[in-house]
């Protein structure tokens, strides 16, 4: 998230720093670079560099050349580094060909790349997923090729992802209406590693869609057990299923400037004490749960000061339920509460009304705020 550290800092186990990696969006556009100066000139650059947004300048090896009889087509296998981003190591292909005079650019979804079928996101229904930067560095790049050869800038720019409507499954495209394959992101054209830029901006995604829907009542979960929970109460539509895994903080904040009448947040116990704790990030290598403030808790409810102990050495959250259990004691509401009240507390006045459900590992709700 925003507050991480830079990712430049960051170490692997064996403490070595982590790989940056490139977006799909960088490759597609080093692609076309390499398959339109072929178009030009017969001959395919490579590697081929590019600029980036920041300034940074890097090299790509090509994986695929073809030039044929009106067009050019160059491949680039998209390198994550050390981010466990589910298109690393996908193919990205650039078709080009000239477009009739006075055309201008013109963008197509190939094999693997998804169309738009929602209003709600930043292009509309039935272009290509193709972002709007990735769309702007290719039209600067074909611009700038077309110009230093003094021809005009008519084209269609075809991008393909072999295997991308596979790699679709695994993200949000299918709820955000985006059918046949996967999008062309990137804003910056660089992957921080574990920066999990591209989950939140699913979630932002998402709740443009549920607001362009006139959606009034959106689910936010920690888990697919938890969301099938809530929608055993809800059943909602699946566009209105924002799945904000361990990313409160990106959905929350989100809201806060785009706010979306009803909010149910649903997650289990232990992640759910995070979020009450005040954490907005709630993976587990970047919070923890706190026995002393689950014990704080549980103290308040009338805890019997000789499990006090037992509590504040508990390996993990489902334990201290377990005792509170035993105990008679309620402790998941104070958690609901105090989550509901972090949610709030970052809400800001948003005009977003927040009901929260904790649930247990199989589901069941043990408490509804």
């Amino acid at each position: 998230m925003n507050d991480e550290p830079d990712a430049g800092t960051r170490k692997t186990g064996d403490n070595k720093p982590l790989r940056r990696g490139w977006t799909t969006g960088a490759c597609a556009t080093a692609a076309t670079k390499a398959a339109l100066t072929a178009l030009i000139t017969g001959e395919f650059p490579d590697p081929v560099g590019i600029i980036l947004p920041k300034g940074e300048v890097p090299f790509f090896p090509l994986a695929i050349e073809s030039l044929g009889e009106g067009y050019a087509m160059a491949g680039i296998v998209k390198d994550a580094g050390d981010d466990p981003d589910v298109t690393h190591g996908a193919t990205i292909i650039s078709t080009v060909f000239p477009a009739p005079p006075d055309s201008g650019i013109i963008f197509a979804a190939g094999e693997g790349v998804g169309t738009v079928t929602r209003p709600g996101l930043p292009i509309p229904p039935g272009e290509p997923a193709i972002n709007p930067v990735p769309r702007a560095m290719m039209r600067a790049v074909c611009e700038e090729i077309c110009a230093e050869y003094g021809l005009p800038a008519d084209l269609v720019i075809t991008i393909s992802v072999p295997g991308g409507e596979e790699i679709a499954k695994k993200t949000w495209n299918p709820r955000l209406g985006i059918t046949g394959g996967i999008s062309i992101l990137g804003t910056t054209g660089v992957v921080h590693p574990f920066s999990c830029s591209a989950w939140i901006h699913s979630i932002h995604r998402g709740i443009d869609v549920a607001r362009a829907a006139g959606l009034t009542h959106v689910l936010g979960a920690t888990g697919s057990t938890s969301e099938d929970a809530a929608q055993k109460i809800y059943n909602l539509p699946e566009i209105a299923l924002l799945d904000m895994g361990d990313f409160a903080g990106g959905l929350l904040k989100y809201l806060r400037a785009h706010p979306i009448d009803r909010l149910t947040i649903a997650g289990g116990f232990a992640k759910l004490t995070k979020l009450a704790q005040g954490a907005l990030d709630l993976h587990s290598s970047r919070s923890q749960v706190d026995m002393a403030f689950l014990w704080a808790e549980a103290e308040k409810l009338g805890a019997a000061p000789e499990i006090k102990d037992r509590i504040l050495s508990a390996n993990s959250a489902l334990e201290v339920l377990e005792m509170a259990r035993e105990s008679v004691l309620d402790l998941a509401h104070p958690i609901a509460e105090r989550a509901r009240a972090t949610a709030l507390e970052v809400l800001r006045g948003a005009p977003v009304e927040v009901e929260v459900i904790v649930t247990d590992r199989k589901g069941n709700v043990l408490a509804r705020v």
